[in-house]
């Protein structure tokens, strides 16, 4: 198996929202989002599925050491091999792979959220980063771009903390941030307990409110000349906002189930974004 197969299979194992998205791009784009994809799942993954925090901590430090590795082009991986690719082709930052280490690293010693400055650096490192390095892959790079890739870093990712209150409580996880919590009267142990209640359905409908205004000043952001380059991103962007409209339709209830799109949906989603028809 090559590289860039071992990245376009451990892509597909991922069914994710992005692979949609990669449909839309020429084969040299694509191959080099499937290896950014591969690069994100792989460090991901080590959270995820590690049960000693301590092994984890110890196999994102070689993923960390890996990048200089992989610039350098000597990376013996697959993953670092076809991201060395990548890297080259679209002059992509180190500094946001680092980011997106930094982000899964934090889970593993830290389990809450004591600010929403906190949230959104989080956010920022393992969302944010990834949307940059995506969308100079997609084909353009600017401030402006930067910034629309940020802004919908987060909104994806208050998107994802929304659908998995009660999966990342029943791993000892919380992302709504304490002041969120505090101000409709909810404890930690309410979370992870999963208790249902008024108050945690207006704490998830405040942080909603604040993805819908994110995912609003990340189109605002976009400049036009870009829009087409960007296509992927805004399919994304239709698909998870459509996501966060299923979620708020639900009542919230996502203490128990961790609410989806159906693969005819996500798809006639993706295809009314491809043309340019957005969900508000």
């Amino acid at each position: 198996m090559s590289p860039q197969e071992y990245c376009r299979d451990k892509t597909a194992q991922a069914g994710s929202s992005f692979t949609a998205a990669f449909r839309l791009l020429p084969a040299e784009r694509r191959e080099s989002m499937e290896a950014l994809y591969a690069f994100c799942r792989e460090v991901d993954d080590i959270a995820d599925d590690c049960s000693d925090p301590s092994v984890a901590a110890i196999k994102l430090a070689w993923w960390r050491n890996e990048i200089d590795v992989i610039a350098r082009g000597e990376s013996q991986h697959p993953v670092g091999r076809a991201l060395h690719a990548a890297l080259i082709k679209h002059d992509l930052p180190q500094n946001d792979l680092y980011a997106v280490i930094d982000g899964v690293s934090r889970d593993l010693h830290i389990r809450t959220m004591p600010s929403w400055e906190e949230l959104d650096a989080y956010c920022d490192r393992v969302a944010g980063a990834v949307g940059r390095l995506s969308s100079r892959v997609f084909g353009a790079s600017s401030p402006e771009v930067d910034a629309y890739a940020s802004e919908l870093g987060l909104a994806l990712q208050y998107t994802n903390i929304l659908r998995d209150v009660g999966g990342d409580a029943r791993q000892g996880r919380i992302y709504l941030p304490d002041p969120l919590l505090m101000s409709h009267g909810l404890s930690h142990e309410d979370i992870l307990l999963r208790r249902p209640s008024g108050g945690l359905t207006e704490a998830l409908s405040e942080l909603a409110r604040r993805a819908h205004d994110r995912y609003d000043r990340a189109l605002l952001l976009l400049p036009a000349q870009a829009r087409a380059a960007q296509r992927p991103g805004l399919v994304m962007a239709a698909v998870y906002r459509d996501l966060l409209r299923t979620i708020e339709q639900s009542d919230f209830d996502v203490l128990n189930q961790r609410i989806s799109l159906g693969p005819a949906r996500k798809a006639w989603v993706a295809g009314r974004a491809a043309l340019g028809l957005l969900p508000r």
